[in-house]
């Protein structure tokens, strides 16, 4: 394939991928299987490699998320992002739409669900997204148009090539993604998002926008900012538009005139909320008609034209049957509550997590209680307060020993937790051998807590080193495996003797150190034995740690059970081998922040990995601080800003020249 053929070929690729998001992400439609889309995405993710000038910031490719940042810069609102009035009862709606009449006899408004999310700006400069911000103050917020651009439901790029035009929006976590991130934290004894809000917040604010696309955020768009080249006269005007250009706007919005309608568009929506597929926290009201919301004007916080009804909280008693202790990878000892099924937003509920000793100390809480129970972000079943005790209750204690091994369980000085401190604990090896074998730590491709279960009833293995001597004819002993899967799965084990050390790292489980805790352990230290020598005083010092996580890597390989357990690694073949790629000191990037923008001749990911091999920090946004922008063709945003703040722009040109001179030479 020549590259005019190859041209063509991205084209039309990008131009169906856009349009199969749309179908699936915004219009709720697919008009294609999951297999014909990853198919197409790979052919063009293939493409783009073969010839690197095809490849746009733009493309469906990119949506996975790009390099890390270090910080996220201010961004100063041009309109300011104001919050709503909050009102709780439909009387104070009624007056609320009759102050408006007082002013707009003829007012009309539009009625909403109010998304529960983190609100962001999106500003698109000829058809192309240019800047995506939080909130903030309302005047000023935080750069994440990285992250943002994760979010496969926003547009990249308009098919109307306005000058300006800012959308803003709510970005949250649909119930589906918030569950399935909550088992994940959870089967990792992480503490769990306390409802899809706050792991909407926590996922936008990565610092790797990696992290970010994984999480499977979305976004409805609720109101136009402003617009250069296109007049409006009502917000449903302005909806349907933007609809047009491919956003995902706010669903389920009605058009009212009588504050009659408006209560009843309130109850309608409110009966719907156990159905929906995302969280709503209340209904707003709006003056629909633009110019009505001119003449009203709006107060230092808030718009006079708009109010947000808030939905009270749904809570129910329940009767607390018994507690269950379940034993976590290490070792926690978590209480859950076990009562009567109730029905909450929607659902069945009989247990909810009650943490820790302190929790249920605090609440008082005992067995046989009279219980109030609500879903937090209408997800998560919780346990309040209890109401009511038995004549004969008494408090609740967990056990002392570990229900599952019987070792005396311990509590750490400065933890609420209770642990089983025993390695060998069959619940905390189950999931430390899933935890081993995860794509993030081992990668030990068809090693998933099934077969793990198998394996230890079976007695083959006994702890993660055990994994290395299992044979092909030891699998076929067991249900379900052929002689094709055995193999594959022996080779992907032995595949892993040569993982790269910080996977090995965090394939250990030691208490808080994630994937890229066990990277900044390695590029510091460099080697296995270099970790194991190393003091707490040392450790403490890696840029990102503190004092508790060092200790926690200096006790836990201390410990009795990790060294057998690297010891018996060794023993099976893993090398554990890592290699840093030293930053020069000498080059004329030394020290500098470099920004990259627009679309250059080769990859992306390979100019950040020469200006870092090279001693730059590369940055995703223009600041003060940003030493040079590189920039390809069609620079957006970020061309402009470094101009008005004088920043020095390259060419690629100029960059591969200077990647090639030493500090003096400049």
């Amino acid at each position: 394939m020549d590259f005019a053929q190859a041209q063509a070929r991205v084209a039309e690729l990008t131009r169906l991928l856009e349009q199969y998001n749309k179908e699936y992400y915004v219009l709720d439609a697919p008009s294609v299987d999951d297999h014909t889309y990853d198919l197409l995405m790979h052919e063009l993710a293939d493409l783009e490699r073969m010839f690197p000038e095809l490849l746009s910031p733009d493309s469906p490719t990119q949506r996975v998320g790009g390099a890390a940042t270090s910080g996220f810069e201010k961004v100063a609102h041009d309109v300011r992002m104001l919050s709503l009035q909050d009102v709780f009862s439909l009387e104070e709606v009624a007056s609320f739409a009759a102050r408006c009449r007082e002013e707009i006899p003829d007012v009309r408004f539009s009625v909403e669900p109010k998304i529960d999310g983190l609100s962001v700006s999106l500003e698109y400069r000829d058809g192309r997204l240019a800047i995506g911000s939080t909130r903030g103050d309302g005047a000023v917020g935080e750069d994440v148009t990285a992250n943002l651009r994760t979010v496969r439901s926003i547009p990249l790029t308009l098919p109307e090539a306005l000058p300006l035009l800012e959308v803003r929006g709510e970005v949250y976590m649909p119930r589906e993604s918030f569950a399935a991130l909550v088992r994940q934290q959870e089967e990792n004894d992480e503490e769990p998002f306390k409802n899809p809000r706050n792991a909407a917040a926590g996922s936008l604010r990565q610092k790797d926008p990696a992290v970010t696309a994984k999480r499977k955020l979305d976004i409805f768009i609720f109101n136009l900012q402003q617009c250069e080249g296109r007049t409006f006269t009502s917000h449903d005007e302005t909806l349907r538009f933007l609809e047009e250009q491919g956003f995902h706007v706010i669903p389920g919005r009605r058009i009212c005139t009588t504050s009659e309608e408006i209560c009843e568009a309130i109850r309608a929506i409110g009966d719907q909320r156990p159905d929906l597929p995302f969280d709503i926290d209340g209904v707003v009201v709006k003056v629909d008609a633009l110019d009505s919301r001119d003449a009203m004007g709006t107060t230092s916080k808030t718009p006079k034209w708009a109010v947000a009804y808030k939905f009270p909280p749904e809570e129910k008693e329940t009767t607390l049957r018994s507690i269950e202790v379940n034993v976590g990878r290490t070792g926690a000892l978590t209480p859950v509550a076990v009562f009567d099924t109730i029905g909450l937003a929607g659902t069945s509920v009989s247990r909810a997590v009650l943490h820790n000793q302190d929790f249920i100390t605090e609440r008082d809480i005992r067995i046989g209680d009279t219980i109030v129970v609500r879903k937090a972000g209408d997800i998560i079943p919780e346990v309040l307060r209890s109401t009511a005790h038995l004549p004969d209750s008494v408090p609740y204690r967990l056990p002392d020993r570990c229900p599952v091994c019987g070792t005396a369980a311990v509590r750490d000085e400065d933890e609420a937790v209770l642990r089983c401190p025993n390695i060998s604990c069959p619940a905390q090896l189950h999931k430390q051998l899933v935890h081993f074998a995860s794509r993030d730590a081992m990668n030990i491709d068809g090693l998933g807590p099934a077969i793990v279960t198998a394996l230890l009833d079976a007695g083959l293995v006994h702890d993660a080193a055990d994994l290395y001597a299992v044979t092909p004819d030891q699998l076929l002993t067991l249900e379900g495996f052929k002689e094709r899967s055995a193999e594959k799965l022996t080779a992907a084990i032995a595949k892993t003797k040569s993982a790269p050390l910080d996977r090995v790292i965090f394939a250990l489980g030691i208490r808080g150190i994630g994937q890229k805790a066990a990277t900044l352990l390695c590029d510091r230290f460099g080697t296995l034995e270099a970790i194991e020598a190393a003091s707490p005083e040392e450790i403490a010092q890696i840029e990102g740690f503190g004092e508790i996580m060092a200790e926690s890597v200096y006790a836990g390989l201390r410990s009795d059970s990790v060294r057998v357990l690297l010891e018996r690694l060794r023993a099976a073949g893993l090398t554990m081998p890592y290699e840093k790629r030293e930053a020069a000191t000498d080059t004329a990037f030394s020290g500098k922040t470099v920004v990259l923008t627009g679309t250059l001749g080769m990859k992306r990911s390979e100019a950040k990995a020469l200006l870092e091999a090279a001693g730059a920090k590369v940055s995703g946004s223009v600041s003060k601080k940003t030493d040079y922008v590189v920039a390809g063709e069609d620079a957006g945003g970020k061309l402009t800003k470094a101009q008005e703040l004088g920043i020095t722009v390259l060419s690629e040109a100029e960059m591969t020249a200077m990647l090639g001179k030493t500090a003096s030479d400049t």
